[in-house]
């Protein structure tokens, strides 16, 4: 999984980057700190692959991992030029959905570059400046489609069709995700254009630690974020930047003792993992032995060759069939073996749907 970090400067993006990724981001208090892409991977917190490996007594543990794009702080005009986000934004075009930060804290000594605290304000801007970067790809694309169709090539014409339906959409000022599609081929090619107002919406509100434990509740900004969230069909999660950074620097023992003193039961990292997968309907699967135990990442419904697949393309190739058992058992059990004798460990074929937390044997053969 990939996402893209997005916002306006001086909103808490690169220091929201820094402790989650611990890459040491240039953070400062003036606008465009950030100029360069920023790229840091997160192993995804899940005890179960830990404790699978503690099981088996594996050489090795390997998390699911999330990669994280930073990018320089957009602002009014990024699209045409203005600022240094613009020139970053082709970066973030291959992600899986956007973590957008919105400043939902007031402080006097980090200046907004806007003058003053606006999630609505400030979102819109953000969503205007990625549509219209959107927008000029799509005129980039219709004049080669457009060209191909007037030379007699049918797929042109179709897309050429379609084009021109996506270009009144979003020059009427609505995003790519609202644009609806007539068919599968229709959908095949608007995926290929990777457009940013296309991609799922995470809203990171950054508040001060003192809206933490209420999870915002109290905070007017981040209603009016998660009002915003919900009329998007949005994730949104609270997350105070400066705290995440004091956590990033503590070991397991010492972060467990800092959350219960703030009130809270799990880090931001955790709470934008949970986002991340409701959002994008993600789940894992498991596999398990001595030389490797590892979480695997994959959509909601996937079927077991398409699962196998993740691993190995000669594992979906010639796969026939899963062998299977929940992680819940397994631990209960103790081994394999004790969960096929309770009857707990199946075979499975074809048209078997993955669930979170199956741990996996695939047979295959090529």
């Amino acid at each position: 999984m990939k996402l893209g970090i997005v916002g306006l400067p001086n909103v808490g993006k690169s220091t929201l980057f820094n402790c989650l990724t611990k890459a040491g981001a240039l953070a400062a208090n003036y606008p465009f700190a950030t100029i360069d892409p920023n790229v840091g991977v997160v192993p995804v917190p899940d005890e179960r692959v830990d404790k699978l490996g503690e099981l088996y007594h594996t050489k090795k543990v390997t998390p699911a991992v999330i990669e994280f794009v930073d990018i320089a702080g957009l602002v009014k005009g990024a699209s045409k030029g203005e600022g240094l986000g613009n020139q970053f934004l082709a970066n973030i075009r291959e992600t899986d959905a956007i973590v957008h930060v919105v400043r939902c804290f007031e402080d006097t000594n980090i200046v907004h570059v806007d003058g003053s605290i606006d999630p609505a304000r400030d979102i819109e801007t953000i969503n205007m400046e990625l549509l219209l970067s959107d927008i000029e790809i799509i005129e980039r694309r219709a004049a080669k489609v457009v060209k191909s169709a007037k030379g007699g090539d049918k797929a042109s014409a179709k897309e050429a069709a379609m084009i021109t339906r996506l270009q009144a959409h979003m020059n009427d000022g609505k995003s790519a995700k609202t644009f609806e599609l007539e068919d599968d081929e229709e959908e095949a090619i608007f995926r290929s254009y990777n457009l940013l107002s296309a991609k799922p919406v995470i809203y990171a509100a950054n508040v001060s630690d003192a809206d933490l434990a209420n999870d915002g509740a109290d905070n007017p900004c981040v209603q009016a974020v998660r009002k915003i969230a919900e009329a998007e069909g949005s994730e949104v999660f609270v997350i105070c930047a400066q705290i995440e950074e004091e956590i990033a620097e503590l070991d397991d023992d010492e972060k467990r003792d800092f959350l219960e003193s703030l009130g809270l039961k799990e880090a931001g990292l955790d709470r934008l993992i949970k986002a991340s997968y409701k959002l994008l309907g993600l789940i894992s699967f498991l596999t398990a032995g001595e030389d490797e135990c590892r979480a695997w990442t994959i959509k909601k419904g996937t079927k077991a060759p398409q699962a196998a697949g993740k691993i190995h393309t000669d594992f979906e190739r010639g796969f026939i069939r899963a062998e299977v058992v929940k992680y819940e058992d397994l631990i209960t059990l103790g081994s394999l073996a004790a969960a096929k004798e309770k009857g707990v460990a199946g075979l499975e074929g074809k048209d078997y749907v993955v669930n979170d937390g199956d741990v996996i044997l695939f047979r295959f053969n090529v």
